[in-house]
């Protein structure tokens, strides 16, 4: 990377854990102004660079050159401080600014007491404190590790915004891409002990990156068809052989090391058979929830989770459970899976239903057990359907597993590893409803598109709990909005939609078109114009309205018959033309019928939706 204000350089850099060597002389720079996002697959030396360049760690070879007086400021994937400090005396441990620029960003990130002791924090506020603390330092370089960990929804668009617009130069490790597109104009890929850079936001690396790939297989297929020829060469006598140059020799060594390099496999596809779920999946019948104020909190207050919620789940539902932290998301989850009990009210759950669910804790495994046999005791195998099954040594390298990785010890894996393990132990299960809560903490962006891909064929339930708005626009149908005090919104739509609509609520109504209420009865408190999942137990006669799928759906529909339309037509014309070959004619004669029992289909199905959308 050519620095034209070179802030740092880095300069032949190897680093190793054991004998696992995660990268071998890698050279790139930083220059003034820079926001560069680093992206890895787990295991392969993200955080270990990032510790390197923040001095944290030492590299097996190589330097970093800084520039004089370079001040850099460090966020770590978990922040960690002395648990009888408080908050502000974490926010002045690397950083001598004044209290009231501190209490400035600690009131943007939505830390109101001051004076708590971080032993009492959660992770998400333990997160916001400690980006506090590397912000209000004002340094000219900023490292990120997974700054978007733990942070709600809400958080993550504010950081999003302040990086953007700021002139700070940064470098940061992400999964998410929403977050990398929007903020980064240099990605830097960590792959194959190798570094590539790529100068645009994550859409233009994804583009370019195809590219790289799509050379270097055409590259190994040569390579294997030269080693071919050259190996039955080498194989043949001395005799046969000895009029040759010996650079030949010489050169079929890195010849066979070309020829056997990985070949990239970029539409990985699994789809497994879920066991057999039925129509009843589960109901919420009137759930209510509050948490008594906390004794050892003087001022504290109860926190109210559900309302006198009502909701009947259907057959392959889709949902994303978002809001901000504290706000009752997990809880609920818990509830539903019958690990917290709610003060009234029920939840019904359909005999055929079975759960796997892939939660936020720490994976309940033996951490001397190697990588295949925790996966193992779960199953041998995994049904795909139609008599097909996949082995667990199979499986595992769908997940990106090697077999040389598989035969890992557990305590020996990194946290993103650890995690993609989980995930694979969670799916060997073969549920038919999954619970995903932050499925996309420690996972790297390759783990994610499998199992988004996973998820878009998989034949059952589906719960989100995120904050990754790339993740959750791909996978889910609607969104519950958990807005607190047990007001929640039944949304139909994706989040990137979600917030698109409410946009339109902050917007002034145009003049004389004021947004009218929602005569409907509401228990959780509905806002205009969103509907309110107690609503379903009303038995309220409203009108059905288009889900957001079929409203795509009549706008295509709309599109699609216009275009058939328009080649009825033509066709009828150039029948009627007397100019047709007889071939031609055939051709046409036989397009005419079909094409008019799909127009006939398409109409149809447009007057259906037409007389739903009224």
């Amino acid at each position: 990377m050519a620095a034209v204000n070179p802030y740092l350089q880095v300069e032949n850099l190897s680093f190793a854990v054991g004998d696992k060597e995660l990268f071998h002389d890698i050279s790139f720079g930083i220059a003034e102004g820079q926001r560069i996002g680093l992206i890895a697959r787990n295991g392969t030396g993200k955080t270990s660079l990032l510790n390197i360049i923040a001095g944290k760690e030492q590299p097996e070879s190589g330097s970093i050159i800084f520039r004089r007086d370079l001040r850099v400021a460090y966020l770590e994937q978990t922040p960690s401080y002395p648990g009888e400090m408080t908050v502000m005396q974490a926010c002045l441990w690397h950083c001598k600014e004044e209290p009231q620029r501190i209490q400035e960003y600690l009131t943007k990130l939505r830390i109101t007491d001051h004076d708590q002791p971080i032993s009492h924090l959660s992770g998400g506020q333990l997160k916001r404190v400690a980006l506090a603390n590397v912000l209000c330092q004002e340094p000219d370089l900023l490292i990120l590790d997974e700054p978007t960990n733990h942070l709600d929804l809400q958080m993550i668009e504010w950081l999003e915004t302040y990086l953007s617009r700021s002139q700070i130069t940064l470098l940061m490790v992400t999964h998410d891409r929403y977050f990398l597109d929007r903020v980064c104009s240099v990605i830097l890929e960590l792959d194959d002990e190798t570094l590539y850079t790529y100068r645009g936001n994550y859409a233009y690396y994804l583009e370019k990156r195809q590219e790289r790939i799509d050379v270097t297989n055409a590259e190994i297929a040569r390579a294997n068809n030269l080693y071919r020829r050259e190996l039955e060469w080498m194989r043949s006598t001395p005799q046969a052989r000895s009029h040759k140059a010996r650079y030949r020799e010489e050169a079929f060594t890195d010849l066979e090391r070309r020829a056997h390099q990985r070949v990239q496999e970029d539409n990985v596809s699994l789809q497994l058979n879920s066991s057999y779920i039925g129509s009843k999946i589960f109901e919420a019948e009137y759930v209510s929830k509050t948490f008594p104020a906390r004794e050892n909190e003087p001022g504290s207050k109860p926190k109210i989770i559900l309302r006198d919620f009502y909701y009947n789940f259907s057959r392959y539902e889709k949902m994303g459970i978002v809001g901000a932290n504290g706000t009752g998301k997990s809880t609920f989850i818990k509830m539903l899976l019958g690990e917290v009990k709610p003060d009234s009210g029920r939840f019904v759950i359909g005999e055929t239903v079975r759960f796997g669910y892939f939660s936020q804790d720490a994976m309940p495994c033996d951490q001397q057990m190697k990588v295949i046999d925790a996966v193992r005791r779960v199953a041998e195998y995994v049904d795909l359907g139609g008599g097909r099954q996949l082995s667990a040594m199979q499986f595992l390298q769908h997940f990106l597993f090697s077999p040389l990785q598989q035969q890992n010890y557990i305590y020996k894996l990194s946290g993103g590893e650890r995690r993609r393990l989980q995930l694979c132990i969670v799916l060997m299960q073969n549920p038919n409803f999954l619970i995903l809560d932050e499925p996309t903490n420690d996972l790297d962006i390759a783990t994610l598109n499998i199992l988004e891909d996973y998820l878009a064929t998989f034949r059952g339930c589906v719960i989100v709990v995120s904050h990754d708005r790339y993740f959750m626009d791909k996978v889910v149908d609607h969104l519950l909005v958990f807005r607190g005090d047990g007001d929640i919104k039944d949304f139909p739509g994706n989040y990137s939609q979600f917030r698109e609509w409410e946009k339109t609520l902050s917007q002034p109504s145009p003049k004389g078109k004021e947004q009218v209420p929602s005569k409907k009865s509401n228990r959780n408190s509905g806002t205009a114009n969103a509907p309110s999942v107690s609503n379903r137990a009303e038995g309220v006669s409203s009108p059905r309205r288009l889900t957001f799928k079929e409203k795509r759906e009549l706008e295509a529909l709309e599109a699609d018959i216009a275009a058939l339309e328009a080649e009825k037509a033509a066709l009828e014309t150039a029948l009627c033309s007397g100019t047709l070959s007889v071939a031609e004619l055939t051709e046409k004669s036989k397009r005419l019928p079909l094409l008019t029992e799909e127009l006939d289909a398409k109409e149809l199905r447009w007057l259906e939706l037409s007389e739903i959308a009224g």
